[in-house]
């Protein structure tokens, strides 16, 4: 029997921050291969695919290079091609296609899937400098797509009639990783040397972020210091707040995020108020209560449901809330009683179960499918 690989297009680079399609996938990669196609780089006198693998056995990273300076129709026909030519070179004979970026859907449309999938994680259309096509590209790969999943309650509450195939999978976590957190571990150099208390974020720096949150906690408490890890992305990093109790420390393995979050004394979740939050259910809230530590929110919709409804987090709608909040966390007081309510919200989630479920879904499907065939060929 012919093994079925997964073929994913995404707008993330895998080795950039790592996040869903990475849990996911390399979960996948453990019985298929699974074939990682980023956006194209403009960087080449002939287009070309490179192929490398990647230490997850059975993950191969394909990026598209292209001439610079090629109209977007031959952008297009150009990726289709060598597509079609990687098919052929790798042996892909029976695949499911799993979309993160639906614009891709616009030069892999003509591939004849076992199945397509559209993982939606995010709302793109809504994120700084967005294509103006992400909303009608989405409409064509829906019409496509014999599943949906979606990465929180807020977007599986936009989505849901749009598909009669959709199912909801939240942000999850891989407690066994970050629960080292609560352990003493060797602290980074490039954190050892900040006094407490520590008050951290880790994640992208884009437009998500509430800078004017910030230099306000800055200001308000001068004897806290806030540290945030990550790479700086789609803004310029002259626009950050400054102060001596800022900390930026850059973009971190995800293996060394642990180390990093274990210094900590509050994990905190600046994010500003605006479109590309509308939607977000970040996999940092799990991940900060796995490593023991108490998280402060602004209020984002899929972290007041279920977090801050369980006692889990504090939500604060202003600086001076936040203030008291962490004021409050300082104390310790009740700790081991909250730590008993996240342990327990926790145990029921994981990226295990969460890839037990899909795969249970894309083999219904694909067995559903596969007898819609059988009887329109016997015009049952």
């Amino acid at each position: 029997m012919i093994s079925i690989d997964i073929i994913c297009f995404c707008h993330l680079r895998w080795n950039f921050v790592f996040q869903r399609p990475q849990h996911l996938l390399s979960r996948f990669a453990r019985n298929r291969r699974v074939i990682f196609i980023e956006e194209p780089v403009f960087d080449t006198t002939s287009n070309h695919m490179e192929v490398t693998t990647h230490d997850t056995n059975n993950v191969w990273i394909v990026v598209p290079h292209l001439k610079a300076g090629m109209k977007e129709a031959a952008i297009l026909e150009a990726q289709r091609m060598l597509l079609d030519r990687l098919l052929v070179s790798m042996q892909i004979k029976k695949y499911l296609l799993w979309y993160y970026s639906p614009l891709a859907f616009r030069w892999s449309d003509h591939l004849d899937a076992e199945l397509v999938v559209y993982d939606c994680m995010d709302e793109l259309s809504a994120f700084k400098f967005a294509s103006p096509q992400l909303v009608q590209q989405e409409q064509q790969l829906m019409k496509r797509a014999d599943l949906v999943f979606t990465g929180g309650q807020s977007l599986y509450e936009a989505k849901k009639h749009l598909h009669n195939n959709i199912y909801l999978f939240p942000s999850s976590i891989d407690k066994n990783h970050f629960n080292i957190a609560r352990s003493e571990l060797q602290e980074p150099t490039d954190q050892a040397t900040i006094p407490h208390p520590r008050i951290g974020y880790y994640g992208v720096l884009d437009e998500r972020l509430d800078t004017a949150l910030l230099q306000d906690l800055a200001v308000l408490r001068p004897d806290w210091h806030f540290i945030l890890v990550g790479p700086v992305v789609k803004i310029d990093a002259a626009d950050l707040p400054r102060a001596d109790n800022i900390h930026y420390l850059g973009s971190k393995q995800y293996r060394e995020l642990p180390y990093y979050l274990a210094g900590w004394d509050i994990a905190m979740m600046p994010f500003a108020l605006n479109e590309s939050t509308r939607f977000i259910s970040p996999t940092k809230t799990p991940e900060y209560l796995a490593g023991g530590k108490q998280v402060i929110s602004t209020p984002i919709k899929d972290v007041i449901t279920p977090y801050e409804e369980n006692g889990l987090v504090y939500i604060a709608t202003t600086p001076a809330i936040f203030v008291a909040a962490a004021e409050a966390i300082l104390t310790r007081t009740g700790y081991n009683e909250w730590l008993a309510k996240v342990d327990a919200f926790l145990s029921g989630i994981s990226w295990e179960k969460t890839w037990h479920k899909m795969e249970e879904l894309i083999t219904s499907a694909m067995g559903n499918k596969q007898e819609e065939k059988f009887k329109a060929h016997n015009y049952v």
